[in-house]
């Protein structure tokens, strides 16, 4: 297997991947920021910004029932055709955000409207990350797979990066008048130039080699969900658990931090946003560590070790933005933001990418870890804007929450099995020929 083909696989599994968190990222930035007077306007800001982020929720929710069908599809033909399907509706769905009507110009449709473009949304991102990460992984050897599988993560921040940025950069040169208007547009419309360049490079890599030849030797999988709980046993309820920790990591610190910071600290917009910005610039060399320590020193390792940081640090993370003061909170969010989220992040890529047979391996990294996303990721901003409310405004109950979730994580780690499941099949059938 040739450095090229493995540079090519993986870039461009990157580069789609960093078109989702460019939509998923502009989503949570804008539903944090922009759409509770956009589409959710009401006397109460409260109210505002708790049906902006259910949208964002919605979102997630349809990640499971996208996932699990492109899933099903990408192990029946190929993880290649299914991200170029998930390039469309992640694309489209963007770009129609960004032509949308506000309420003041058609009442609830516009709500309705942002509502059914998010569940679309969902529906694309279901199934991207998680054939990205195959089809990088699938195309490296064995002493390098942890590394492969993590890059596509780098996309999460190079899309969420550019989204930020985009996003601070209107928000910065626009006058709120002009920005509310038309400026939080343009960032949703520039979404099909990542479209463009995702396609085009996708159109040069060839699909997966193990999942290729495993087809050829055994034929495809006609019941994708009895074959996947038959050969996965304990793992997909224990693969659900590890998922939880990315997702917390992940969008307590991109999404709801930004409405902390903003309605219970009382800082400025810019501050959050240039936090993410700098958080997502370290990602970029810090995913691909994490990857190449998950190989080096054992992906369920360096799991736990992300989660098990992650419950601790919340305290002082929310104490580090209750200052307000610049140079902490950028601080406080590279400490779970990046390096905390980071950790979980490449190994759970490196183990997702072993842990399932590859016939099944689509359906059941989309199943286990879409369900997760929905439940926990999808929810968290609102769940700890609620909580929130009920600690007047103290964010001692999110602390606690977020660390209980994390430490369900690590135990659920803990009890992964170790051996890969391709070599546990092929063990299985090689005593069954022998007897």
């Amino acid at each position: 297997m040739t450095r090229a083909r493995i540079k090519r696989a993986t870039i461009a599994s990157t580069v789609g991947t960093a078109l989702e968190w460019y939509d998923f990222s502009l989503y949570g930035t804008a539903a944090a920021l922009v759409l509770p007077a956009v589409f959710f306007p009401t006397a109460d800001p409260v109210v505002a910004t708790l049906s902006s982020l259910a949208t964002f929720a919605i979102g997630f929710f349809a990640r499971p029932v996208g996932g699990v069908l492109i899933g099903v599809l990408g192990d029946r033909f190929g993880r290649r055709q299914m991200l170029f399907v998930t390039l469309l509706l992640m694309a489209a769905s963007s770009v129609l955000i960004g032509v949308l009507p506000t309420y003041a110009q058609v009442g609830v449709l516009a709500p309705a409207l942002l509502v059914f473009l998010r569940i679309l949304q969902g529906l694309g991102a279901g199934g991207e990350y998680a054939g990205a990460m195959l089809l990088s992984a699938e195309h490296s050897g064995k002493t390098t797979r942890g590394l492969n599988a993590s890059i596509p993560s780098v996309g999460n921040a190079m899309g969420s990066l550019v989204a930020t940025g985009i996003f601070f950069l209107f928000e910065a040169v626009l006058s709120d008048e002009a920005f509310l208007a038309w400026g939080w547009r343009v960032p949703f419309l520039l979404s099909i130039v990542l479209s463009i360049a995702a396609f085009i490079i996708r159109l040069k890599v060839e699909d997966s080699p193990e999942f290729t030849r495993e087809m050829n030797l055994r034929g495809v999988v006609r019941m994708p969900f009895r074959t996947m709980f038959k050969l996965s046993g304990r793992r997909v309820p224990l693969a659900m658990l590890m998922s939880i920790a990315p997702n917390i990591l992940s969008y307590l610190p991109s999404v709801y931090a930004l409405t902390y910071l903003a309605s219970t600290v009382g800082a400025p917009a810019w501050i959050g946003l240039v936090g993410i910005i700098i958080a997502n610039l370290l990602k970029l060399v810090t995913v691909p560590t994490a990857g190449w320590l998950s190989d080096k020193f054992g992906a369920r390792r360096i799991m736990m070790i992300g989660s098990v940081a992650g419950a601790i640090l919340f305290f002082p993370f929310f104490f580090m933005l209750d200052t307000g003061t610049p140079l902490v909170v950028w601080a406080a969010l590279v400490m779970i933001f990046t390096l905390c989220c980071d950790l979980t992040l490449a190994s759970q890529a490196s183990m997702m990418s072993t842990l399932f047979h590859v016939r099944v391996r689509y359906t059941a990294v989309t199943f286990s870890r879409e369900i997760t996303g929905a439940l926990v990721g999808g929810t968290i901003p609102f769940v700890a804007a609620w909580l929130t409310s009920v600690g007047s405004g103290s964010p001692w109950l999110v602390c606690v929450f977020c660390a209980a979730m994390c430490l369900i994580c690590a135990v659920g780690t803990y009890f992964l099995p170790s051996t890969e499941a391709d070599d546990e099949v092929h063990s299985e059938e090689s005593v069954r020929q022998h007897r």
